[in-house]
């Protein structure tokens, strides 16, 4: 208990400092365009009231988790592919690079053309940035399964889908959850940016809409809001690695306790 409290401390410690500083920098501010934080907390119960979160930040929500889900399991499946035979990676390689290479914001417009301007554009345009960290950790985690862990399954029979999960999987996890957490900060910026395109609910596009109706104090709302989301998908996100991976989380502990 005093152990998570103390993690807690830390990591709410820096924000509130943060937070902090801006509340006093901006205590006297007459600028238009940087409003005193007092000022944007005032505001922050009246602009995101139950409708507003319910036909904004929900379908925002669901466009992440559905693109996030798709680059998760494609990248998984793909990375496990590439990264198991040496010949499909030497010819998948240069493409990937290529791929990869691409701003996924650049993307927009082409997906645009074959996938419209609703929902399943948005989806597609979080899922193709989104799936390259996914792919390469995957990739580089099954390359990385130890050789005579492999050579023991082998020589007691365990093939096939018993294989893939007992060994592969497991054994690159920690790279494959690596990749997962630097695709969801990718998934929240994409998110922005694909509501900022031809939209008519979601965050990116009330935030540019405040924006440009110049309702300053309810854009930084917005931007704050994106800012906790940010944070709870996070430590979310810990607690389920920390579970799923609670056996790579003890190894290393019981290893330095060792030292």
């Amino acid at each position: 208990m005093r152990a998570a409290l103390l993690r807690l401390g830390f990591a709410l410690g820096l924000p509130a400092l943060l937070l902090a500083v801006w509340w006093v920098a901006s205590d006297d501010s007459t600028d238009v365009y940087w409003p005193p934080l007092r000022t944007v907390l005032g505001a922050f119960p009246d602009v995101w009231t139950g409708e507003r979160l319910r036909g904004d930040v929900l379908p925002s929500l669901l466009r992440l988790a559905a693109g996030y889900a798709l680059a998760a399991v494609a990248g998984v499946a793909l990375g496990t592919v590439i990264g198991s035979f040496r010949r499909v990676r030497a010819v998948c390689e240069p493409v990937l690079e290529f791929l990869r290479a691409v701003p996924p914001p650049v993307l927009v417009p082409v997906i645009m053309l074959f996938a419209g301007i609703g929902d399943a554009m948005k989806i597609l345009v979080i899922a193709a940035g989104c799936v390259w960290p996914v792919l390469l950790n995957t990739v580089e985690g099954v390359r990385a399964v130890d050789p005579v862990l492999a050579e023991t399954a082998r020589s007691y029979g365990i093939t096939g889908p018993a294989r893939l999960r007992d060994l592969v999987l497991r054994s690159a996890s920690p790279q494959i959850f690596a990749g997962l957490r630097q695709a969801l900060s990718i998934g929240i910026i994409l998110m922005v940016i694909s509501e900022m395109f031809a939209a008519s609910n979601g965050l990116g596009f009330t935030v540019v809409q405040f924006q440009r109706s110049f309702a300053i104090p309810d854009m930084w709302t917005g931007i704050l809001l994106l800012g906790l989301l940010g944070f709870v998908l996070s430590v979310l996100f810990q607690l389920v690695e920390r579970r799923v991976l609670g056996w790579y989380h003890g190894l290393r502990a019981a290893t330095r306790r060792s030292r």
